[in-house]
């Protein structure tokens, strides 16, 4: 144990035993945070850096690293319930592998992540699909970057459905990626994008129960949740996203930053949000409070497979501006069998993923921030028990609402999936150095055990030179 270490839990155990058991657990935490200060690489992580993440983005941790192929032949194999690490050189193709069952619904989501340097077009992005041995197309899905030209991780979806007409049956499916890149004379190559992949399965029913889309549903915009703001850093990945639950949350962004936020949508319950972006100070920007960027605030929603769901994209002129996304059908498992899109894809209960990104032209106009941005976000409808799946999604609890993930959404930690630093600031430090709360518990305790046998050696000894009587 570091010498300053040991002296600042000495000081300190004279004062716990006059302090409450709550001030008593802070003065443990300090000392392990000190001993975490002193670990190698502590102050690196503390500091936020994040090294080899192109574009700031947070791949999962543990995310095997694979390479997509050229063709068929030699693709490489994706097991749902777990995540993978590629990329995509620019206007390339690349293919990877599904062995499917005949009864289960297969996702497959693709993030494309371009480096935050990168020069991107409207029309640049990734298309996705899924096809059968045979060739036979799926489904297809595509993301593009839209007006805004500010490169930030995009997300489409390819999926094989049970019970519908194309692609049925088990045996070899194919995911097909493709990078979409302006390939004009005047326009620059958006390079290497990075990939995540993250397949996931969703089992057939017990029953099958109704096979048409509700067709009437409360569409009025709710009214907007009120009440003093709380701060919640979002995270930087569909793996790290910070759980939110109904209410007011404030964050900062930087120009070209993406937030990720997830909010546990039960069976039966709407989900509604808006983005503020507040009124700009003018400082440090070239254009001032005159200046306009198209697309400056750009919030998207994800489906817990991540699929798209809806977005939005305000312009801003320095002034405190408001979006809202689209009113939202309650959840409810046949809404797959709607005719709208934001219907489909409300389909299962479980982690709806709020993606915020801040333009990084808002710089050149506006300064460099931090920019407040502030999410209204509302959860209505009483929750129901779900359609009575067959057996386990993969991964698991993926179609669910769990106490620890409702738990998760007060205190934004990572719910049931992991626990993060939430709001706490020891517990934030404890996150950054890489070292989660069981570890911490162990370091606090060998502190502890570290200086009280000292203490026991040293009284000892004392009472070994006291004269006897």
């Amino acid at each position: 144990m570091e010498p300053r270490c040991t002296a600042w839990w000495r000081a300190g155990a004279r004062q716990r035993r006059r302090l409450s058991p709550g001030a008593a657990r802070g003065s443990v935490v300090g000392a392990v945070l000190c001993v975490v200060a002193a670990l190698p690489g502590a102050g690196a992580a503390a500091s936020g850096t994040a090294p080899g993440v192109p574009g700031g983005y947070d791949f999962a941790e543990g995310a095997r690293t694979v390479a997509g192929a050229s063709g068929t032949a030699d693709a490489v194999r994706l097991e749902p319930g777990e995540t993978y690490r590629s990329s995509i050189p620019a206007n390339a193709t690349l293919t990877y592998r599904l062995e499917l069952d005949a009864t289960t619904t297969a996702y497959v989501p693709v993030t494309a992540v371009p480096s935050a340097d990168a020069t991107v077009t409207a029309t640049d992005g990734i298309r996705v699909r899924m096809q059968n041995a045979d060739g036979d197309f799926c489904s297809y899905g595509s993301a593009r970057f839209g007006a805004g030209l500010s490169p930030r991780p995009v997300t489409a979806l390819a999926m094989r459905e049970a019970g519908k007409t194309l692609c049925q049956g088990a045996g070899t499916y194919y995911v097909v990626v493709e990078h979409v890149a302006a390939s004009g004379a005047d326009e620059a190559p958006s390079g290497d994008w990075g990939l995540e992949l993250a397949p996931a399965e969703e089992p057939r029913l017990v029953q099958a129960g109704a096979t048409n889309a509700p067709q009437a549903w409360d569409s009025a915009s709710p009214e907007a949740v009120t009440g003093e703001p709380r701060r919640r850093d979002g995270g930087a990945g569909f793996a790290s996203a910070r759980a939110l639950g109904q209410g007011v949350w404030q964050a900062e962004a930087e120009p070209g930053q993406t937030l990720f936020y997830k909010v546990p949508v039960d069976w039966g319950q709407q989900l509604h949000a808006t983005a503020e972006l507040d009124a700009s100070t003018g400082d440090g920007g070239t254009g001032g409070h005159g200046g306009y960027v198209s697309g400056a605030l750009n919030l998207s929603l994800y489906n817990p497979v991540r699929g798209y769901v809806d977005d939005m994209a305000l312009g801003y002129s320095g002034t405190r501006k408001t979006a809202a996304l689209e009113p939202l059908p309650p959840v409810e498992y046949r809404n797959r069998y709607g005719v709208l899109g934001e219907v489909r894809s409300t389909r299962f209960a479980g982690a709806y993923y709020l993606v915020v990104h801040l333009n990084g032209q808002m710089g050149g106009t506006f300064g460099q921030g931090p920019f407040a941005v502030t999410l209204r976000v509302r959860v209505s409808g009483a929750s129901h028990a779900g359609p009575g799946y067959a057996g386990p999604s993969d991964p698991r609890n993926l179609f669910e609402v769990t106490a620890a993930d409702r738990a998760a959404a007060v205190t934004g930690s990572g719910g049931a999936g992991g626990v993060t630093a939430g709001d706490d600031p020891a517990m934030k430090v404890l996150a950054a150095a890489g070292i989660g709360t069981g570890s911490a518990l162990l370091l606090g305790l060998g502190a502890w055990t570290v200086v009280a046998r000292r203490r026991a050696g040293i009284q000892m000894r004392v009472n070994a030179q006291k004269p006897t009587a």
